[in-house]
């Protein structure tokens, strides 16, 4: 803590570090972590408070979010280390560095997380802090997220209030403030909400005034010097409730929140538009004669400029309304297995093969263009479709449970870059054993254009 002269007054750590109206047990909560984490209240002399700067020490921090954003040597991938279906089970922290080393290996440098009130962040932190003492080259830097909700999500309450926080929010933020005052050499950005504004986010998703809020906040903050003046702040959310989709997320409080934040952190997710919104998916008239790789490529390749246009769409708003700021990919990535409407019988789009012409597909175009793409993901997790085992959301990594890197990584397997590496004592190899023709006979060919159409008319009656 630390005091600033006011007259009389005290003002403390924990007071400067809360927005103005929140009150309740909340708010004492929070008092009471950050009392807990930043010391004691400075001392007083004769009733009043002594004038004193932060004892903040930020001299560690040695490259910035604006030098790491953009430049493709700092490779960004979304990370989870969760290896059982229950996040109830922590991963460790010799686990977290073995995935460290893994990810480093593959070039990766900048990590995006999503919440701060499981275990997992603060120990992905120490796992990082610990690696950089044993190896004086070892870079990894952290996106910290903060998971935001509206108030009564994830409740029996018949009625999201979508203008409210909701109660763990101002915990949330707070304890992503410490964790970055703990490691400002490891966090460079923290990101406000994860998907946290766009309506099919139908259990919690608020109007963009809270998330303004909070971003205000954490402004304040680091203009008083309470968090470096090098940190990014942000949010991370769909291409649509950035201004790139329909009118209805258009507002006031939109267009202050593009202004407040550092730069715009977008959501594209082609996979999922193969069933939602399939116009540009599937195989054209004038294509039925070709192979089926020929097809499966073209439709790779239209799946890439979707996500080009909805990048486009975010940036043609924000340079609509007067604002000029960078604009990078937080979310983008292809699952390998689904059961859903995307695999067999449906989209046919969920294979490795398509995977991995996506992923090396949208790294090479945002490379060329100085993009920061968080590809999700890095690993599986299997807790995120618990109940059933097969569904996308439990594929979407770049490396299985077994430790088999899939298609889109065979090349760094055959260059040898995870030699040594192990994931949970398992070596990392190929999945098929590495026999790309086994694996083409699972790779499923996009419906034609008339059959989308007809399956569309089905779901319609």
């Amino acid at each position: 803590m630390w005091i600033r002269h006011a007259g009389c007054s005290v003002a403390t750590k924990e007071a400067l570090l809360m927005p103005m109206g929140q009150t309740g047990v909340g708010k004492a909560l929070r008092g009471a972590i950050l009392a807990l984490a930043l010391g004691g209240v400075a001392a007083l002399t004769g009733g009043c408070a002594v004038d004193s700067t932060p004892i903040h020490d930020f001299s560690a921090i040695t490259v910035t979010a604006a030098e790491i954003l953009g430049d493709p040597h700092y490779r960004a991938i979304s990370y989870g280390g969760y290896r059982e279906i229950t996040r109830d089970i922590q991963p460790t922290i010799p686990q977290l560095k073995e995935d460290m080393r893994i990810l480093q290996a593959m070039g990766v440098r900048l990590l995006r997380t999503y919440n701060v009130h499981y275990d997992e962040a603060a120990n992905l932190l120490q796992a990082i802090r610990e690696l950089r003492a044993e190896d004086p080259d070892f870079e990894m830097y952290v996106m910290l997220g903060a998971w935001i909700d509206a108030k009564n999500a994830w409740t029996d309450e018949p009625e999201r209030i979508r203008d409210q926080d909701a109660p763990r929010n101002e915990w949330e933020i707070a304890r992503a403030v410490e964790l970055t005052q703990q490691y400002p050499e490891i966090v460079k950005i923290i990101a406000v909400g994860n998907e946290a504004m766009v309506h099919w986010a139908e259990e919690y998703w608020v109007e963009p005034q809270v998330i303004l809020n909070w971003v205000n906040h954490l402004r304040d903050l680091r203009a008083q010097g309470d968090l470096p003046e090098t940190l990014w702040i942000t949010s991370s959310d769909d291409f649509a409730s950035w201004g790139g989709g329909g009118e209805e997320y258009h507002n006031d409080n939109l267009n202050a929140l593009i202004e407040a934040v550092d730069f715009i952190s977008m959501h594209t997710y082609p996979m999922h538009n193969t069933h939602y919104n399939p116009e540009f998916w599937g195989v054209r008239d004038e294509e039925e004669g070709l192979s089926d790789v020929e097809k499966i490529h073209n439709a790779m390749q239209r799946s890439l400029e979707l996500a080009q246009t909805h990048y486009n769409a975010v940036v043609d708003y924000m340079r609509s309304i007067g604002v000029d700021k960078p604009v990078h990919i937080g979310e983008t990535g292809w699952a390998t297995i689904s059961n859903e409407y995307y695999g067999e019988g449906g989209a046919n789009a969920i294979d490795e093969y398509k995977a991995g012409i996506f992923y090396h597909d949208i790294r090479n175009w945002s490379d060329a263009n100085n993009i920061t793409v968080f590809y999700f993901e890095a690993f599986d997790e299997p807790w995120k479709d618990a109940g059933n085992p097969l569904g996308s959301e439990n594929h979407f990594g770049l490396i299985n449970l077994q430790a088999q890197a899939k298609f889109a990584l065979w090349d760094l397997v055959d260059a040898g870059v995870f030699d040594g590496l192990t994931r949970d004592g398992q070596p990392i190899t190929k999945t098929y054993n590495g026999d790309l023709e086994a694996l083409m006979q699972d790779v499923l060919v996009p419906p034609t254009d008339r059959e989308i159409q007809a399956r569309r008319q089905q779901s319609v009656n």
